[in-house]
Order: structure tokens, then sequence, then C-alpha cells
């Protein structure tokens, strides 16, 4: 969830007078960090998932659903191990955070994977393993569950125990969603609630497009009078499902993995080649098709949490003219990212960016070339949104808690981290857009497929960079219900360089072309199922590509190449329709349900029936065929040190052709 600084938070208007004190000096720590570690390369190749859950507990006897209040006690357990002073780093299997919503606890790895495919076949069992830890710790009737959504969010009373919403009071002062439901075991989360209100001038107004179905009310929209708040119908739209405050966004659940790099031009690159891929993960992975007990004519969460943490003013909005000190700002500050990193990726960089210039221009005079001085010039837009009273005052060489203020609160696709002051760890990007998955098995999937992602883009220089204004588009695209079937995205049509080694050649299938300088030559509109398939004599395809790549290698040992095959072959068919994505299987789900009356709503008994098929899902009790296929990997918990050890040829490459 980001920096989770202690002490006693501010107000909002104590923040304020602290924003650009925060800023200036923000920028000077990030200029002192650039220059002590710019130099820091030789990284170890690793990598970690982040895995958020939903405590529930299910009332069979009176068919409910609800979720469970109880994130701080369980994780105060879940840390005992990694407190313990006796306890060494890297003792403990698995990690615990807090995450937005009291409901809400989010695990990783308790040391990260290394470069080796082995590695990789560890992934699933860390995972199992996690949810394992968490269910002990659960009564009867609780269980952790990996939603994306929890369907009756915003629907009183949908937590356990009872909590209901003051418009009125309190952090939120929303319609639907309490207070209590927000996690109160750090100040951080709470402060950030209250200030983006307060910051924005009124309530968030997230309207999603209701399903239409036969019974559904036309036009659909909310009755505020009986709500306690006939003024807030002004920011309903028709047709809509209206959300109100921060938790309807946070309070959603997904998949992240952050890879650690060489060096810093490494992790740049990354960050570069994977951005175009986010929207591609968002369709692939859809598991959002309810919102406030609703059916939505959307399958994805981005644009609900962009929505749900979106602190500007009308002004900055462009709904009034500007005020002064404000500009406009075309987007929230949970959005797609808005420029590329690396020299090679700045002439993709076609759409206007808002930056302070005076903190550009310090960075350019420090030293930081142009692309890096921009994008951390993008995010300095921002005001701190969550300050601590302690942590006003600090210095500009030992402290970057200024930097991190505002570098946690740009929630993007992609994430650019610099390594931590005094610290072994190295230049990192995270990778965020992915839907969290029902299971263990499908999770695993969906991270080792982006890890040899990684591993090929390194080891080949692949190229997937488009214009920023297609990623955007892109972006839209993988919101429609069903995109990844019904639409087309942007991509690249030849992903080789001329910095490519002639291996490359072989995997990919094709030689590079040559440049014609015109960066809207280098893609064309493909569905899901030929970026991830391949189109016969365009594009080869990624699983066919990591399938390739996958061949070349030595030392792959019998387990894991049959662990990452079946991970494919899930990705492989997800893509195609052979299976479902999980929103459409969940819309499905209540559309054939025999209680639901087709006027779109989500009931208590279909929210109950839903979740319990879905908790016998996740424990491999049921296996819907339309949604997930019958696998049985040998994942395992541990790898040998000679396995650990070993430098396999992927990492070899990867320093091999490091210089091109």
């Amino acid at each position: 969830m980001g920096l989770l600084s202690e002490g006693s938070p501010l107000s909002w208007a104590e923040t304020k007078t602290h924003a650009e004190h925060v800023r200036r000096h923000g920028i000077k720590q990030f200029i002192h960090l650039y220059h002590q570690l710019k130099d820091r390369s030789n990284d170890d190749l690793k990598w970690g998932d982040e895995v958020e859950y939903m405590l529930l507990k299910l009332d069979k006897a009176n068919k409910t659903g609800r979720l469970l209040l109880n994130a701080g006690p369980i994780l105060t357990q879940l840390q005992v191990r990694e407190l313990e002073l006796s306890s060494p780093p890297g003792s403990v299997p698995t990690l615990w955070r807090p995450e937005y919503a009291a409901y809400m606890i989010e695990g990783t790895p308790g040391i990260p994977y290394g470069s080796t495919l082995a590695h990789c076949n560890m992934v699933e069992s860390n995972m199992r393993l996690r949810r394992e830890e968490v269910q002990k710790l659960l009564g009867e009737g609780e269980v952790a569950l990996s939603l994306t959504m929890f369907p009756r969010l915003g629907c009183p009373p949908f937590t356990e125990p009872p909590a209901f919403p003051t418009p009125n009071e309190g952090a939120a002062r929303s319609l639907f969603f309490p207070d209590e439901a927000t996690f109160g075991g750090h100040p951080r989360f709470k402060t950030l609630t209250r200030n983006i209100r307060q910051r924005r001038g009124m309530n968030q107004d997230i309207n999603v497009p209701v399903y239409k179905d036969s019974k559904t009310p036309s036009p659909y929209l909310d009755d505020f009078q009986a709500l306690g708040d006939a003024s807030r119908e002004k920011s309903a739209k028709e047709d809509h499902v209206y959300l109100d405050c921060m938790g309807f966004g946070m309070g959603l659940s997904c998949l992240q993995m952050t890879f650690q790099a060489c060096n810093i031009r490494e992790a740049r690159f990354l960050y570069d080649q994977l951005a175009p891929l986010c929207p591609i993960f968002l369709a692939l992975s859809a598991a959002c098709p309810i919102l406030r007990g609703h059916l939505v004519d959307t399958d994805c969460r981005w644009n609900v949490i962009a929505g749900s943490v979106d602190d500007r003013t009308l002004g900055e909005r462009g709904l009034e003219p500007l005020k002064e000190g404000e500009q406009r700002i075309p987007k929230s500050r949970y959005d797609s990212i808005d420029s590329y990193l690396s020299p090679s990726g700045e002439p993709f960089n076609d759409v206007p960016l808002v930056k302070n210039e005076e903190y550009y221009e310090e960075m350019i005079n420090a030293g930081i070339d142009g692309p890096l001085a921009q994008h951390i010039a993008h995010l300095f837009i921002r005001d701190p949104i969550s300050l601590f009273s302690e942590k006003v005052s600090m210095t500009d060489v030992t402290d970057t808690d200024h930097f991190e203020n505002i570098q946690s609160t740009n929630w993007q696709t992609m994430r650019f981290k610099p390594p931590p002051a005094d610290s072994p760890i190295g230049w990192r990007v995270e990778f965020r857009p992915t839907e969290v998955q029902l299971t263990d098995f499908e999770n695993a999937a969906f991270a080792v497929f982006v890890v040899l992602l990684t591993r090929v883009i390194l080891t080949f220089n692949l190229c997937f960079v488009i214009p920023i204004s297609k990623v955007d588009k892109n972006m839209k695209v993988a919101h429609k219900r069903d995109a990844v079937l019904k639409e087309k995205f942007f991509f690249r049509k030849d992903i080789l360089t001329c910095d490519s080694p002639k291996e490359a050649e072989q995997v990919c299938g094709c030689s590079a072309s040559t440049s014609s300088g015109d960066i809207h030559a280098v893609y064309d509109e493909f569905t899901i199922d030929e970026i991830i398939n391949g189109k016969p004599d365009v594009f080869q395809g990624l699983v066919p590509l990591l399938r390739q790549f996958l061949d070349n290698l030595e030392d792959v040992d019998v387990d894991t190449s049959c662990t990452i095959n079946q991970y494919l072959d899930l990705i492989q068919k997800r893509a195609s329709g052979r299976l479902k994505t999980t929103a459409k299987w969940m819309r499905e789900f209540v559309l054939n349900h025999p209680s639901y009356e087709h006027d779109s709503k989500v009931s208590e008994e279909i929210n109950f029936d839903l979740l319990s098929t879905c908790e016998k899902i996740t424990k491999g009790e049921c296996f819907p065929p339309d949604l997930l296929t019958k696998h049985g990997t040998k994942t395992r918990h541990d790898i040998p040190t000679a396995i650990k050890d070993m430098r396999h040829h992927i990492e070899s490459m990867s320093r091999k052709y490091e210089t091109n």
C-alpha cells in the first residue's frame, strides 16, 4: 500500500501548508539518492509477487456473505514470526502487510525469488502456504478469498460485525461505505480517505454503466432521498452505478509483481517495455463485473480505483475556471503511465506531459537526463495527501520520506522504484494492472507469465513500445465487457530491435525490421488472442515466443517445465476464449442463478451462492470447466541448494547482452 510512516497525521488544512516544502525537499532527496546510486550495478535479477486477500464470513444458515472486519488481529498473529528478534531476515517463508480495508491483508513471499527457472516452480506453493497461514487463524465459516471485488460492497449490512455509513461525519462521509470498513491499525488509510475528499472539495463521483437487463429500470437511478442525501443526485448519472468514496476503489484487491533489475538502465528499459502490456493483462485477468450489488457493463476495476482517489479539484479536472495556483491535470493520481523512461522510448511520448517546470530544470541542472527528470517532475505536480507531524522536518541527504510521500501516492500501471538508502535492494519496477484470481494456480500462472516475459525482453533486447496515446486508448478498451474476445488493441508488430542478438531471430521467428522513423508505423490492431497466441505471418504471439525461448534453455528440470507449460496453457485458453475470464464466469453465474430477476441486482442469496462457489473453487473442490482446467503442478516450497546457486543460461545471456 506504499509508504507506512509512523506518527501523528495532519489534517488536510495542515498538510496543505507544508505541500510545497514536501515537494521541494522531495526533489532534493531524489537528486541525492540518484547520484548516490545511479552507478549501482550487477544486482541479481530478483522478483516477488503481492496477493491481496479478502476475509469473509459465510453464514450457511442464513445464506449471507459478509466482509470480516478482522484484518488487524489476524495481521498481528501473522507477523509474529517476522517480528521476533530471534528470527534472522529471510527466515520466514511469508510476509504480511496491512491494506486499505479492515477486511484485507496482503501477503508476499518471505524472500524474493531468483533468476533461475526453478524458482518459478515455488510461486504457487508459496501462495498456497500464505492462504493456509491465514485460514488457520480464521473461525468456523470464515474464509480468505483472493477476490478482486466483493459483490455487495456498499450494500449495508455487508460487514461482520455490522457497520453502517455516516454520510455527514467521519473520514469517508459515504452513503454506502462505513468508516469501520477502513483499516484502523495505521492512521495512513483514514487520513488518505479524509484528505483526498477534502482536497477535492466533495465526495468522489464514480459512475460505472449498469448492465442493462430486461427488467433493469430505465432510466436506472438511485433514490437519493431514501438514502438520506438528495443533493448527491446531481453527481450520479442515469443508467450508472454511483460510488462515492475511496473504499470502493482501494477496497478492491489485485495481484502485483515487482522486479529488481541489474542497474538503473535495465530498470528503465523494463519499465518501458512492460507498460504497453498493462492493458493487455488488465483485460486478460478481468474479474470485476459487479459493483455495489449490481451487474455493471464493464469487467475491470482500474477506472473505479482511479476515481476513488481522484483528489483533483473541479478546476484541475476542467469543469470550472482554474483558481490561483491550479493547473489542468488530465488524469487521476491513479491511472496509466504518462511517459516512457528510457531515451529510446522518448520519441513515443506523444501526449503532452504536465510537469513542474521548476523541478524539471532543477533535476536537469543536477545532471539527471530528460526522460527521467520529466517523469519525476510529472509525479511532483501532486500535493502530499498524507503527512505526519514528525515527518515534516527531514534532511535531504539521509532521508527519503518526502520523495516517497509523493512517489507512493502516484498509483500508476507501472511504478519505477529507486533503491532505498543504505539498503541491499536495487533498482526495481512494479507491474500493477493484474486483477487477482480465485486460485493460487491462476495467480501463479499470471505472475510466472510476466516474469518469463521480463526474462525474454532483457535477454533479447525486445521492444514492445508504442505511442503513449495508444496505450491510453488500450486502457479504455480493456474495461469493456468481454474485451478479451470482442475488442482489438494496439500492439507492436515487430518486437526485435537492431540491438537484438542473432539468437533472438531464431526464437522470435523473424528478423528486425528497419525503422522508418514513424512512431505510428510500428503498431497495428490485434485481438488479445492474436497477441497471446499469434497471428499467422504477422506476429508470433507471446506464449509461442515463451515456449520457443524455454525450448532453447538447458537444465530445466521436468517438474518446472511441466508446471510452466500448464501456466502458459491457462493463459492461452483465456486469451482464445476456451476458458472464460473470472469476470465473464461471475456475470454468467448471476445471470443463470434461479433467483435472479433480470434487474441487474445481485441479491443476498445470489451473493452467498457465488461466494460459496468461489470458496469451493479456491479449495480445489470445484473445477468449472468453462473457467479452469484441472491441473497437476508439482510446485515446491523449497529448491535444493544446488539449483538455488545455479546460474542459469537465461541469466548469463542477460549479462552478455547488457551492453547492447
